[in-house]
């Protein structure tokens, strides 16, 4: 429950200027009573993996720890290595990774694993300024693995850090222009020793404590010290700017079957859903037209009768929201497929790097 500094008996915080040292103090001895038990996260005593931290965050970008478990355990039962994961096919990975979005992500870690395997024997950095230089590691997740995985004394800042310091010192500056002062004063929490403990504390107390919405104040070890909860306004911290909402862009799509099986293609490496599979479809614009998007149906020597099915497919990106048409045809056993094109079985769709968006129109064109 959302406790306001009206309704609490305290001494009032005194805000900035309270000595890190202590709040590290009291973050750590929070942490040691309440972490969170995750598949990547090592348990006291235990040796922290490199690989498994990396793994980890590259995961959770833009991701809840919820979606990215079972992820999680399936990548490292098949690849318990960054040697093993390095010696994958790039196929193998997309098609692992399927559902979890972002698929910029799984190229990247595909080709951090390589390196790693190649270059460094299977071994990471054990530095921000090594780590950055991989392929798909940016300051943020340099750091988080230096300090989790190396105990570097460094503070990565995700978003549930982000969350934390904005309201304990109650950071005015709207997000992204307040990135560098929380930066700072998030810096300020490490203790002298511990650096991994104090980022993972405070990304506990952000995903179980200082929640987005209601946050149990009450419960939080630095509620003495918190301006946003003297003031009252917790919740309206970090103060964020109006997001920009990208222009719809619509589409067509083709789903063509010959028997039990369904014509795909994959996707140009680079760009949006790159390496994914797909079925044919038409060019995703904000000036769509039927017309011209019909012309990019797939050809076949054999005739083909297209129906289109009732309502649309709709997908969000980060970028822009998508709206599908959907088109169906059902062609004779031995219909070669176009160039660029395959045939796979409906029955094993599954094995496919199919991103959720083509999982919806695949849905909707077979009627399921």
């Amino acid at each position: 429950m959302s406790l306001s500094g009206a309704t609490l008996q305290r001494k009032k915080p005194s805000g900035p200027s309270t000595g890190g040292t202590d709040r590290a103090a009291l973050l750590l001895a929070w942490y040691d009573r309440h972490r969170r038990r995750l598949p990547w996260r090592a348990l006291p005593g235990e040796t922290t993996d490199p690989y498994r931290v990396w793994l980890s965050e590259i995961m959770l970008q833009q991701t809840t720890v919820k979606a990215v478990g079972p992820y999680f355990e399936k990548f490292t039962a098949r690849w318990p290595t960054a040697a093993a994961l390095g010696r994958a096919s790039l196929d193998d990975v997309l098609r692992m990774w399927a559902g979890l979005g972002y698929y910029s992500r799984a190229r990247n870690l595909h080709a951090c694993a390589v390196v790693v395997a190649r270059e460094f024997g299977g071994v990471f950095p054990d530095t921000e300024e090594g780590l950055r230089a991989l392929p798909g590691i940016g300051p943020y997740t340099a750091a988080a693995i230096a300090a989790i995985a190396f105990d570097r004394r460094t503070m990565p800042v995700d978003g549930n850090i982000e969350r934390v310091v904005s309201r304990l010192y109650a950071v005015e500056d709207a997000l992204p222009k307040a990135k560098p002062e929380i930066q700072r004063l998030a810096a300020t929490l490490l203790g002298p020793s511990r650096a991994g403990d104090s980022a993972q504390a405070l990304m506990d107390l952000g995903a179980t404590i200082c929640t987005p919405k209601k946050p149990a104040c009450s419960l939080c070890p630095l509620n003495d010290n918190c301006a946003a909860l003297t003031r009252g306004d917790q919740e309206t911290f970090p103060r964020k700017a109006p997001k920009k909402t990208g222009e719809l862009r619509r589409g067509a799509a083709f789903v063509v079957t010959r028997g039990h099986e369904l014509l795909v293609r994959t996707r140009p490496e680079k760009g949006l859903l790159g390496g994914m599979t797909e079925v044919p479809s038409s060019d995703w614009l904000a000036g769509h037209d039927d017309t011209a998007a019909r012309k990019q149906a797939p050809v076949f020597k054999e005739a083909s009768r297209w129906q289109r099915k009732v309502g649309v497919v709709t997908h969000v990106f980060t970028h822009f929201p998508l709206e599908l048409v959907v088109y169906t045809t059902s062609l004779p056993p031995r219909t070669r497929a176009p160039d660029g094109m395959r045939w796979v079985s409906i029955a094993t769709l599954a094995d496919e790097a199919l991103p959720n968006v083509m999982r919806k129109v695949i849905a909707h064109g077979l009627g399921e």
